[in-house]
């Protein structure tokens, strides 16, 4: 029998509806689940789901992780494939619909509804995920997969089509950015087909992709608070040389008290040297003064990320 489990399952009921605000959102509205209170967008298409599950090349033996099942479009066909599914889902309703379906089916043991919020529950072993994404939680969902320990062997993620152009982004492309080194850094990302926002009920104002993400294993080793914190800097005017992002009002200053509470972490004398004069020596040593972050690929920053450490300087 599949099971539902949340710690926060509430079987309070939610304020009616007022007649003004259901004939506002009537066209954007699921007529039997609200799928605008969660920004869910139930998949209808059946040969995108199924494009979808293929390109997970999914074995006998493997236990699936699924982020926001809806109504089970999805759900179904992973069941046909994989030994057990994991599908945590926010909606009590949808949950009920998802295990609703399978209900006196061979694939019904197969199946666990978690409900509540994917981004705060505690995820089970999984080799594979597969996610029709809330567009809200686009980037919270991308980063804590790739935090997730063991690795897992491939996520298939529907995203809103520019979130996921920037997640496979090139240096040099216009939509390389913070995002596209952060998440690259960790995992291997593509393209893996376009879907028609017509594709969905209801349909969303934009259109969507589905990538593919494969972590890097082993994974680089890099604390992320320290090369997000430096690219946080670098990538806030792109376009600008690296050297001048640095002069930015603030960041001196932050750098100054990062680097003193390292050196008195490490129970090292702080010198005298004006931080400027220190970012400037290191910015000049690996000849990045005049390059720009827009230009830079991940060994790039990997590289002036080091020597940064070397210097004392940290990001977080």
């Amino acid at each position: 029998m599949p099971r539902a489990t949340s710690e926060r399952f509430s079987r309070a009921h939610q304020p009616a509806v007022k007649k003004a605000e259901a004939k506002s959102s009537n066209a954007m509205t699921n007529p039997l689940f609200n799928t605008a209170r969660f920004g869910q967008h139930i998949l209808k298409n059946t040969a995108t789901a199924q494009k979808i599950v293929d390109a997970a090349n999914l074995k006998p033996t493997d236990k699936v992780l699924e982020v926001g099942p809806g109504t089970g479009n999805l759900t179904v066909k992973i069941l046909e494939k994989a030994k057990h599914v994991t599908a945590v889902e926010m909606d009590p309703r949808m949950a009920a619909e998802v295990i609703k379906r399978v209900q006196g089916t061979p694939e019904q043991h197969k199946l666990e509804v978690m409900i509540g919020d994917a981004i705060k529950v505690d995820f089970p072993y999984f080799e594979v995920c597969i996610s029709n994404t809330p567009y809200q939680i686009s980037s919270p969902l991308t980063f804590r997969l790739l935090s997730h320990r063991p690795l897992f062997r491939v996520a298939i993620l529907m995203f809103q089509r520019e979130f996921a152009q920037r997640l496979i982004a090139k240096p040099g492309t216009p939509l390389w950015s913070r995002l596209s080194a952060n998440v690259q850094l960790y995992s291997k990302v593509d393209n893996i087909i376009n879907v028609s926002r017509n594709d969905f009920r209801p349909p969303p104002k934009v259109e969507s992709s589905v990538i593919r993400l494969v972590p890097i294993d082993p994974p680089p080793p890099v604390k992320f608070e320290e090369f997000d914190g430096m690219n946080r800097i670098i990538f806030s005017r792109p376009n600008k040389t690296v050297r001048g992002n640095f002069q930015a009002q603030g960041v001196m200053k932050m750098l100054e008290q990062n680097r003193r509470t390292w050196l008195a972490a490490q129970e090292m004398m702080v010198d005298d040297t004006p931080i400027n004069t220190i970012v400037d020596k290191v910015l000049e040593e690996v000849e990045f003064t005049e390059t720009r972050a827009s230009k830079m690929d991940v060994d790039d920053l990997l590289k002036l990320l080091a020597a940064f450490h070397e210097a004392g300087i940290h990001f977080s």
